[in-house]
């Protein structure tokens, strides 16, 4: 069979979702039956504008969470709180037991650790001076 590797500098979103969809498939049969559920919540003014949110994914026992974000204007107002533990008890609600994250060090990590998450493992260098620290808590 002739084959053809072709290199692909500026990886298009289609090009990715093909493996990760290829990737999915495999997994299935390992997991039985078990799927990914999006788990959001959003804040926004009157007019729609977007001013907090929170997105992630209930997959087994664990929470897995993507982003926690809250315009700089909110921020100290307990917003992102109230975002992580309602989404924490949606997750619950599921059937989740544990949550995850990761966080870079300039970003949120004293705030998760306020709410009960501890550091699983740190990624040094990242991307090249810094560090990743990804975060887990029992819910």
């Amino acid at each position: 069979m002739i084959m053809n590797l072709t290199p692909i500098d500026d990886e298009s979103a289609d090009f990715a979702e093909a493996i990760k969809q290829k990737i999915v498939e495999f997994n299935q049969a390992h997991w039985q039956g078990l799927s990914r559920k999006n788990l959001g919540l959003k804040l926004q003014d009157p007019e729609g504008k977007l001013l907090a949110g929170i997105s992630g994914k209930t997959f087994g026992n664990w929470f897995l969470i993507d982003y926690l974000w809250v315009d700089g204007s909110l921020r100290h107002q307990k917003i992102g709180s109230r975002l992580l533990l309602e989404a924490e008890a949606k997750a619950k609600a599921r059937g989740c037991q544990f949550a995850l994250l990761d966080t870079l060090d300039f970003q949120a990590k004293p705030f998760y650790e306020r709410h009960g998450y501890h550091v699983q493992w740190v990624q040094q260098a990242y991307p090249e001076i810094g560090s990743k620290f990804f975060m887990v808590k029992v819910l």
